[in-house]
């Protein structure tokens, strides 16, 4: 294995750590540009913890031996080790956490997908949805929940490098 999604993975995680200290710092900004900054860093960080994500499932198929250049997600992953006869005890789980509407790692990938997305109308946060979903929905949002989207931010930060640290001792117990 050379290791390339390894330190992708790492480097998107120490991207999204930095990046998150840069919002708490936009938070507390007094400059004219504010809100920019803070609609900006909010979507880096989804930005860079998505792509220590897809790092991570590159990492996974590296180690299974399978194409990481055509892998779109988790769901090709899967074919992909269906195809070599293949199971994943890592891929089962993160299914779960995609499939499972309520789970930290859903909300982070339906806020990424809302960065593609607008709305002028404010939008209530549900078991299903995020706060960081709602506020990169609105066009001008009202930043009420600077606060909260950094901790949820973070939350999912720490959620994600635990996942990661997790599955690769596993991986590399065989």
């Amino acid at each position: 294995m050379s290791g390339i999604y390894l330190a992708r993975t790492n480097q998107k995680l120490n991207f999204a750590r930095l990046h998150i200290e840069a919002l708490r710092g936009a938070v507390d900004s007094t400059g004219w540009n504010k809100h920019a900054l803070i609609e900006s860093y909010n979507e880096s960080v989804l930005f860079h913890l998505v792509s220590a994500y897809d790092a991570f499932l590159r990492e996974v198929a590296e180690l299974y031996r399978l194409d990481t250049e055509h892998l779109q997600g988790y769901r090709s992953l899967v074919q992909e080790l269906e195809h070599s006869g293949q199971e994943s005890p890592e891929i089962s789980e993160i299914v779960k956490l995609e499939n499972d509407d309520i789970s930290w790692l859903h909300k982070l990938l339906a806020a990424y997908e809302a960065c593609w997305h607008g709305s002028d109308k404010r939008q209530q946060v549900t078991e299903t949805s995020s706060v960081s979903e709602i506020h990169v929905l609105q066009v001008n949002p009202d930043h009420a929940e600077d606060v909260d989207i950094i901790a949820e931010l973070e939350g999912w930060l720490v959620s994600l490098r635990e996942l990661v640290e997790r599955l690769r001792n596993n991986m590399q117990e065989w």
